[in-house]
């Protein structure tokens, strides 16, 4: 079931207006730029909702009316964007309609795990682009021979966490190995963890009984502070 409340959308972008209008509005550069960024959203939300029902309009009364090849196209675009509108009701985490970090760490097996973990890469990043999404690649560890031990890049865009956050987990390849002279088929794993990117602003608690403190104490022989440093 979609679910859309256009007069909330309207009754909230009222409020971020008179919140850009503050004389002091830019004092916070953090928090101006977040609510910058929500407006921006929420004004395309409510711009495609007003096409939506026009492009609707016009199929209601032009059915019958216009011939069917000139009606297509508009019905085409009506379910394209119907479709949209279903998927965006799955995002209603706290983080989903925002940004994404993504980490890609190659698993077991060796170069063919590197290889997989920087196909993985440039499949991400290709599709976030045919999407719409501004990505940064912030890190990349090239392998031994071939491929990444480990990359991370960010997603920016409407829905970016909600969409990436799908593909957590450690994803498999099986294939014939291109660095097997023998040609043999491999088995190759790689992890991909996905994270919230938080605006600085925001306050992050944490819950102490999720801490691990390892001590280590130093041992042998040497002077007078071994075996009493932690």
């Amino acid at each position: 079931m979609v679910t859309f409340d256009p007069a909330a959308l309207k009754a909230r972008l009222d409020e971020l207006e008179q919140e850009l209008a503050q004389p002091d509005f830019w004092n916070d550069q953090q928090r101006a730029a977040r609510l910058s960024g929500e407006h921006q959203r929420t004004q395309q939300k409510l711009q495609r909702y007003d096409e939506l029902v026009s492009n609707i309009e016009f199929l209601r009364e032009g059915a019958g009316t216009f011939p069917d090849e000139e009606l297509e196209p508009v019905l085409r675009e009506v379910r394209g964007e119907l479709a949209r509108l279903q998927e965006d009701a799955l995002f209603s985490g706290e983080y989903d309609s925002g940004d994404a970090l993504v980490t890609i760490h190659a698993g077991t097996g060796g170069t063919d795990a590197q290889d997989w973990a920087e196909m993985l890469l440039r499949m991400y990043l290709r599709w976030a682009q045919e999407r719409g999404f501004q990505t940064e690649l912030l890190e990349a560890s090239p392998g031994e021979e071939a491929g990444l031990k480990s990359a991370t890049f960010s997603a920016k865009g409407e829905n970016a966490y909600g969409v990436f956050k799908a593909e957590r987990g450690v994803h498999r390849l099986v294939r014939l190995s291109p660095f097997d002279q023998a040609h043999r088929r491999h088995t190759s794993f790689a992890q991909v963890i996905v994270s919230p990117l938080l605006p600085e602003d925001v306050d992050v608690e944490i819950d102490e009984s999720d801490l691990r403190i390892d001590t280590y104490r130093a041992s042998g022989a040497g002077g007078q502070h071994v075996n009493k440093t932690d």
